[in-house]
């Protein structure tokens, strides 16, 4: 994976990381600047969940590469003490009840500046259309247009030299007649540098293109290679060495069953299929599945490709996972914690495989592998922690 040093300016602070080309301005803010309040909804630039200002314009943090920012101004939430229309509009939002669980308000905060600053004669209508790319699901927009538009008609009534300063630095002049809003048109985010080479001629994945994070790993286990490629393409025996994951049915190399996950304050559980495909003779295979959680309806897709190697006296299992999440469980996914949880996951199944492969084999069914959630979470959190004062 392909490193570059990321160096910008955030909240009028130099900030600079060495990680992965292909992070989003989104993760590289919340995950390595630790700035969380700009909020990943549908990671796919749609939602405007994420909107921040690039250079003083509205651009989604989502779908822009970090590596593409690199000596420029960002502007985040956090960023807008002392400044005249987000104090005005906070007052508004406020006063309007423009808000209800917030999910969306860092982002459509980021979006009504910029109206405010760029169309200062806009009516209710070109209001809604310029919010259209950025969706809430609780208020009803009510709210959200009505506090917009009070900021717009009391800077009409009394200008205010500071925001006409802002207007004339960085607003865009009102067209003369401004369109109709006859279809919904999509927020348009701000243009950025193309990003890195590096990161644009990497290849794709070979087994998982388009799943969004990717973690791997290996373990050793003190058997022989064969003897553990067997017991890795057994279903059934792998499944039982994951907490949490029930085969319900099977037909040679496919399997339907259900995943259950507990991480803190997030509970799913996920009830897809899944099939393997296998090369027994590299000792490689590609476990590939997709499921829906009943509860929030978030789909999840993923694929682990394991292979397996001679290591001295036993063997070695390297482990790529590759997965995305869609809908409202979509925000935990590429968190630092989330991906840290996953390896430890990841670092229990190995001993898990290496227990059930000494047990002595009577054919009876396997028993479940169990796992304390909390403990877990607990465990990678307080690591997070020490590493964290450690300045790692």
């Amino acid at each position: 994976m392909t490193v570059v040093e990321v160096a910008l300016q955030v909240n009028g602070k130099p900030v600079s990381h060495k990680v992965p080309a292909r992070t989003h301005l989104g993760d590289f803010l919340r995950d390595h600047v630790r700035l969380t309040g700009t909020h990943l909804g549908c990671e796919h630039g749609v939602c405007g969940a994420c909107t921040v200002l690039i250079d003083g314009q509205p651009a989604r943090s989502c779908i822009t590469f970090a590596a593409a920012c690199s000596g420029r101004h960002v502007t985040t939430i956090e960023g807008y003490d002392g400044d005249p229309v987000m104090e005005r509009l906070r007052a508004a939002f406020t006063r309007h009840h423009a808000l209800q669980c917030g999910y969306c308000t860092p982002g459509m905060l980021a979006t009504a500046r910029d109206i405010v600053l760029r169309l200062p004669d806009a009516d209710e209508s070109r209001v809604r259309l310029e919010l259209s790319g950025n969706l809430c699901r609780c208020t009803g927009y009510m709210g959200i247009v009505g506090a917009v538009m009070s900021v717009l008609e009391d800077l009409r009534t009394q200008p205010d030299p500071a925001v006409q300063a802002l207007r004339a630095a960085g607003g865009a002049a009102l067209p003369a007649t401004p369109p109709q809003p006859t279809a919904f048109q999509a927020f348009a985010p701000a243009q950025s540098a193309a990003a890195p080479q590096a990161a644009a001629s990497e290849p794709p994945a070979r087994s998982a293109a388009g799943k969004a994070n990717a973690i791997q790993e290996s373990f050793e286990v003190p058997f022989p290679a064969d003897k553990v490629w067997e017991f890795m393409v057994d279903l059934p025996a792998v499944a039982a060495c994951l907490p949490g994951a029930t085969i319900e049915s099977q037909e040679g190399d496919r399997v339907k069953g259900k995943v259950a996950i507990k991480f803190g304050p997030m509970s799913a559980a996920f009830n897809g299929s899944a099939r393997l495909e296998r090369d027994d003779a590299a000792k490689r295979a590609v476990f590939r599945g997709a499921g829906q959680d009943t509860l929030s309806q978030s789909r999840a897709t993923g694929d682990i490709a394991y292979r397996v190697e001679p290591a001295g006296t036993g063997s070695r299992v390297h482990v790529e996972l590759q997965y995305s999440l869609q809908g409202p469980l979509a925000q935990f996914s590429r968190s630092g914690l989330v991906q840290d949880f996953v390896r430890r996951m990841i670092a229990e199944f190995g001993r898990n495989v290496s227990a059930r492969l000494a047990a002595p084999s009577d054919g009876a069914p396997m028993p479940q592998a169990k796992l304390s959630p909390a403990a877990m979470f607990f465990d990678v959190l307080w690591g997070r922690i020490k590493r964290w004062f450690k300045g790692g």
